[in-house]
């Protein structure tokens, strides 16, 4: 065994989009457990802490793989990770019982003491709703809150999702989840042309009194960032500085919240300044 102290490993097994992650945090509160293996990320209560989300990868091979800790880094880490915080309980998500021994054996962890299964915590009406979400509208589930995978998930679709719940104790607490449309999805590939965040930035620069108008709008757009650097000319009698960092926060806010794409970086620069024809008079 590789750790020095046992670790009790409780199993969520159910069919792929039944709703698992949906409600990992109550099945692990109701048995006092506060990490969560799930789809290649270790997260603690709210917080992812060690791990790469299995959803980030681009087929479903790739997503499996993950998951079960197939490649020699990931499986490195997780181990690091969970040697270093030395959890006394872990909640370990699959598809299968099968699925479940994989990762225990990768993880080099003991073989579960109790396994949930779905049918045990919803009826069969909710997996059949969780099911059509999952292939019509390509939906996944994230069991933290969406400013702890921003990072991990930029350029992809994240929905937050706070659920006010009770635990057995009569205590409530926020359980938080981000919904998250995948690299690997049933509904294939979507795709914004760098067009759409040009003509976003053109407007908003209308919109501004302190900007005479815009210069240069670049767009660089990879799996997993979406980085926009701007140049304009600022109106003369505007504070250039509160100007540009307006107009950057403004930026990033409207094309994420109308393209619901992560904006990993906004670059503004003062190219230049506009004088009014009426101070030349």
């Amino acid at each position: 065994m590789l750790f020095d102290k046992k670790i009790k490993v409780y199993a969520f097994v159910g069919p792929s989009g039944t709703g698992k992650s949906y409600r990992a945090q109550m099945v692990a509160s109701e048995n006092n457990i506060h990490y969560i293996i799930d789809d290649g990320l270790l997260i603690n209560d709210n917080d992812v802490v060690a791990g790469n989300s299995a959803k980030k990868a681009p087929t479903k091979i790739e997503t499996v793989k993950k998951a079960i800790f197939i490649d020699n880094e990931d499986r490195k880490n997780m181990i690091e990770a969970i040697k270093r915080i030395k959890p006394d309980s872990i909640l370990i998500l699959g598809t299968s019982d099968g699925m479940i021994e994989k990762i225990t054996e990768n993880l080099e962890l003991p073989k579960p003491e109790k396994t949930i299964y779905i049918n045990q915590v919803a009826t069969e009406l909710e997996m059949e709703t969780a099911k059509r979400i999952r292939t019509t509208e390509g939906k996944h589930v994230i069991p933290v809150p969406t400013f702890e995978i921003k990072r991990d998930f930029a350029g992809y679709i994240l929905d937050p999702l706070q659920i006010f719940k009770y635990r057995k104790d009569d205590k409530p607490y926020i359980s938080e989840k981000s919904i998250i449309r995948p690299t690997f999805s049933y509904l294939g590939k979507f795709t914004i042309s760098d067009t759409v965040f040009r003509q976003i930035v053109e407007y908003l620069a209308k919109k501004n009194e302190g900007i005479h108008r815009i210069s240069k709008v670049r767009v660089e757009s990879s799996v997993g960032a979406t980085n926009i650097y701007v140049e304009v000319y600022v109106v003369y009698g505007y504070n250039i500085v509160n100007v540009l960092r307006e107009f950057k926060e403004k930026v990033k806010k409207e094309i994420e919240r109308l393209t619901t794409m992560n904006v990993q970086e906004v670059s503004v620069m003062a190219k230049g300044i506009h004088m009014p024809d009426n101070m030349n008079k």
